[in-house]
C-alpha cells in the first residue's frame, strides 16, 4: 500500500501544505489507493513535505512524485495535446513558483494575526517546550527563503499586486469550465486545487484572498472539487 506522509489536517481543508493537498487531490483523482501518516518534515527526505514510501521506494517532491504516480498507476494527462500540456506546466510553474510564495508571505510574515493562526497550525502538535523555539526557528529560515525567492523584496501591497494577477489568470483559464483543460481532471487540476484551497478557503486574510473570493468561479471551483474528492471532510 502506497503511504503518503504529510502534515495533520487542519481547518477543515485536506491539508495545510499546498504541496501535500496536490498530492493527495491527484491520488484522489487517480483513483489510486492509499494510507496517510502524518508527520512533521523534521526527518523527511529533502527536509520538506510531503514525501511518500511505495514499495521498497521513498520519494519526496511533489512533481517527482506525480511522476511515479503517472508512471506506475494512472497518468491523468495522458489525453492532452501538446499545447495544453505546455498551457498544463506554464500554469502550475505560476502557481507553484510564484503564487505560492504570496501565500507563503500572508502566512509568515504579513501579519501576527496571521502568524499566530500558521504557528497554532504548523506546530501545534509539539509539546509546548519545543513548540516556540521550532517556531521561530523555521520563521526565520522561511523568511530567508521568501527574501532569497525575490518576492520577500517588495512592500506588501506590491507583493499582493502581483499575487492578485496570479489570481486573475487562474480565472481567465479556468472561465466556465468544469476543469482548467475540459471535462476530466488532469494534474493542473490537482496543482490548482491544493494552492488555491489554501489562499482563498483557510483562516490566513489577506487582500490576495480577498481577491480570489471576488472570483465566482475560482470560489466554485475549489467548493465542486472538495465536495466530489474531499465528501469524508465535509462538516456536518
Amino acid at each position: 500500500m502506497l503511504i503518503l506522509y504529510q502534515f495533520q489536517r487542519t481547518w477543515g481543508n485536506p491539508n495545510l501544505s499546498h504541496f501535500c493537498c496536490k498530492t493527495e487531490t491527484y491520488l484522489r483523482m487517480a483513483e489510486i489507493e492509499y494510507d496517510i501518516k502524518t508527520t512533521l518534515p523534521l526527518s523527511a527526505p529533502k527536509g520538506k513535505l510531503p514525501y511518500i514510501k511505495d514499495g521498497d521506494l521513498k520519494l519526496a517532491d511533489s512533481r517527482f512524485i506525480l511522476r511515479h504516480l503517472k508512471t506506475r498507476y494512472k497518468d491523468l494527462d495522458k489525453g492532452l495535446n501538446p499545447s495544453e500540456s505546455a498551457l498544463s506546466l506554464a500554469m502550475q510553474r505560476l502557481i507553484e513558483e510564484h503564487l505560492f510564495w504570496v501565500t507563503m508571505y500572508s502566512r509568515w510574515q504579513y501579519t501576527d494575526a496571521n502568524w499566530q493562526v500558521n504557528k497554532k497550525a504548523v506546530f501545534g502538535v509539539l509539546p509546548p517546550v519545543i513548540r516556540d523555539v521550532a517556531a521561530l526557528v523555521y520563521r526565520y529560515r522561511i523568511g530567508r527563503q521568501i527574501y532569497g525567492h525575490g518576492i520577500g523584496r517588495h512592500k506588501p501591497e506590491e507583493i499582493f499586486e502581483l499575487g492578485m494577477l496570479d489570481i486573475d489568470a487562474l480565472s481567465a483559464c479556468l472561465g466556465d469550465k468544469k476543469y482548467f483543460l475540459g471535462d476530466q481532471p488532469t494534474t493542473l487540476d490537482a496543482s490548482a486545487f491544493g494552492f488555491l484551497i489554501n489562499t482563498i478557503a483557510c483562516p490566513i486574510e489577506s487582500p490576495v484572498k480577498d481577491h480570489g473570493l471576488s472570483k465566482s468561479n475560482l470560489r466554485n471551483y475549489v467548493d465542486r472539487i472538495k465536495t466530489e474528492y474531499y465528501a469524508d471532510l465535509r462538516q456536518p
